[in-house]
């Protein structure tokens, strides 16, 4: 895609700001999702030109001198973010070991083992999941509860997943294996990091309300 196409997709000028992409990003998103009567192949191609505009600006951009010849100090504390976080981006707050606090700006798609340099360091990125959501490589994985009559002769099943509520069909295979994988709705491609997979762990038992951190994931995607 180029960026002449992404920036029309968007409705964003050459000069947009971070915040002013994101923001169309949540509006066309919006429009084009297909829960809500928007076309996929748009809504697909929304979300690429929304990660190459958030990539070009530091790409295109000349390195001046003291940038080329910049050499990152060592740190060793680690940047802990949510699955929300490495799933949409946004901002954090982060302290460092010599006490100075950070507030980072981070994009969509971190990966666990990537490296975020602020304030003269360079901090290695970790995940930590809340025990409902978590991420393995580019994948989310989530668990529902699934009753067990269902597991065992297939059928519909309603899930409340990170991105709002998905329906999915259990066959005999997926009820055998107790998994789901969900094409596509992992974390963004960003990078050399590829599009990731939201998988669904079946678990025998009745339904349960969404909890508030999945109900926080879910809203802020939608926000």
């Amino acid at each position: 895609m180029s960026l002449e196409r992404a920036r029309q997709l968007m409705g964003v000028s050459e000069t947009a700001t971070t915040a002013e992409i994101r923001r169309a990003f949540r509006l066309q998103a919006k429009q084009a999702h297909p829960d809500r009567g928007g076309d996929a192949e748009r809504f697909r191609e929304v979300v690429e030109a929304y990660h190459l505009l958030l990539r070009m600006p530091a790409k295109a951009r000349a390195p001046r001198a003291h940038e080329r010849s910049w050499k990152p100090k060592t740190s060793s504390v680690e940047l802990e973010i949510t699955p929300e976080v490495a799933m949409l981006g946004g901002e954090v707050e982060h302290a460092l070991s010599d006490g100075r606090r950070l507030r980072l700006t981070l994009p969509a798609g971190l990966r666990a083992g990537d490296k975020v340099r602020a304030d003269g360091v360079e901090l290695p990125v970790v995940i930590r999941g809340d025990g409902e959501t978590l991420v393995r490589g580019d994948d989310l994985w989530i668990t529902a509860k699934v009753p067990p009559r269902l597991m065992e002769q297939g059928g519909k099943l309603t899930v409340e997943t990170p991105l709002g509520r998905r329906i999915v069909w259990i066959t005999e295979k997926s009820g055998a294996q107790a998994l789901i994988r969900l094409q596509g709705q992992g974390l963004p491609a960003r990078g050399r990091h590829r599009q990731g997979h939201l998988f669904v762990r079946l678990s025998p038992g009745e339904a349960e309300p969404a909890s508030e951190a999945r109900k926080r994931f879910t809203a802020a995607w939608a926000a």
